[in-house]
């Protein structure tokens, strides 16, 4: 167990040896788990490799992509703007952003598209390698795409596209790139060592992402998995459309590009540190991240049932995903948990009951929709801790 470094609380012991159990798995490479309760982090850990190779340890500083973990910022940024006056949770979208309006989407709204009610998880149109790197393309693909269903009436999981649907009407009014709004007023002000579109001179830092071999996931990834096979359908667009979404996490030009729904870049600190503030109802000491009627608003319950594009049950707020309703899709900890897995095993939540900040990330990628096991059985032993102290 000596490759584990870091801090922990005696208190949860237990969560650092289920910790130090993990990497005895033959395909770990490393990873890292930050815990915070209340003002105070209890668990700060980090343990294996950052490089293909193997002989590069992972250091207290190390970087990785923890995907989809990235959401919740972009939602947080653009519910700033709300706070502000600058767009509507139920005003068109298309007020801000008029292209938008064609193909029957002028009373899309920005609710719809934080809860994946928008019909957009996917463009329909087969689109180059290259355009998931340019901004505009991306953009004027969304606002000519038409709803795969009526805007409204069911959910599915929007995994990468969320990144323009959230992110231009954030650029319009805010003038501002969404990478470099998203270090300014959330990474910065919070201290969080965190990047969306990751600067040159941060690069040496990061991990380097593998998958386990030999593991195929729950029934839902089977189901999903089998989805993404056929090149007409939803699933397959939503996740493989641009092609260079399923192969490029490891190049340049996806670590720099600025894509908030799956390039967010951090480490487990970072991500439990976000949540911290979102645990104490958006504002902590000095940190603000939004008033608390938008938390509130956040975490509300706004669709349930089967995701369209997932093939799973889920539940949504705005821009984030709520306690699941089935084994082994929830976070692990109470009811009111809230928060975002990223592909492959990172997660990152918080729990407003026991005030809560979670942050888990890894560079050896597993095959689930929603919770990794490996993260979820960490969190349920920091519960199972906290619930022997009281």
């Amino acid at each position: 167990m000596s490759n584990v470094q870091g801090y922990f609380d005696p208190r949860f012991e237990s969560v650092r040896d289920i910790f130090a159990a993990q990497q005895q798995d033959p395909q770990a490479r490393g990873s890292a788990l930050c815990v915070t309760i209340g003002g105070e982090t209890v668990l700060d850990l980090w343990q294996g490799v950052v490089d293909k190779d193997n002989q590069q340890v992972w250091e207290q500083d190390s970087l990785v992509n923890v995907f989809s973990c990235t959401k919740p910022l972009g939602a947080v940024a653009i519910l700033q703007q709300v706070e502000a006056g600058k767009l509507g949770l139920d005003t068109p979208l298309a007020d801000v952003w008029p292209e938008f309006a064609q193909a029957g989407k002028a009373q899309i709204t920005l609710r719809q598209v934080l809860s994946h009610q928008s019909g957009l998880s996917a463009v329909t149109e087969t689109l180059p390698p290259e355009a998931l790197f340019d901004w505009n393309v991306m953009s004027s693909a969304l606002a000519a795409q038409r709803p795969w269903w009526a805007p409204g009436e069911a959910h599915g999981y929007a995994p990468v596209t969320y990144a323009w649907l959230v992110g231009e009407p954030l650029r319009r009014v805010s003038d501002t790139r969404p990478g470099q709004y998203i270090q300014e007023h959330i990474c910065r002000p919070l201290g969080m060592d965190f990047f969306v579109g990751v600067p040159d001179q941060d690069l040496p830092r990061l991990a380097h992402l593998s998958r386990l071999r030999n593991q195929y996931g729950d029934e839902y990834a089977r189901a999903l998995f089998a989805s993404m096979g056929k090149p007409e359908g939803m699933g397959f667009k939503a996740f493989g459309n641009p092609s260079s979404m399923m192969v490029s996490s490891n190049e340049r030009h996806w670590q720099q590009a600025e894509i908030l729904s799956a390039n967010g870049t951090g480490n487990a600190r970072s991500l439990a540190r976000f949540w911290q503030v979102l645990a104490h109802g958006g504002k902590l000491g000095e940190a603000h991240l939004l008033d608390s009627e938008l938390v509130d608003e956040m975490r509300r319950e706004h669709v349930q049932g089967m995701d369209r594009t997932l093939l799973a049950p889920t539940r949504f707020g705005l821009g984030v995903m709520l306690e699941q309703p089935y084994e082994g899709g929830g976070f692990g900890m109470g009811p009111q948990a809230y928060g975002h897995p990223g592909a492959g095993g990172c997660l990152g939540f918080c729990d407003p009951e026991t005030q809560v900040g979670f942050g888990y990330v890894t560079n050896a990628m597993g095959p689930y929709v929603l919770m990794d096991p490996r993260a979820l059985a960490l969190s349920r032993e920091v519960y199972q801790c906290l619930r022997s102290v009281d």
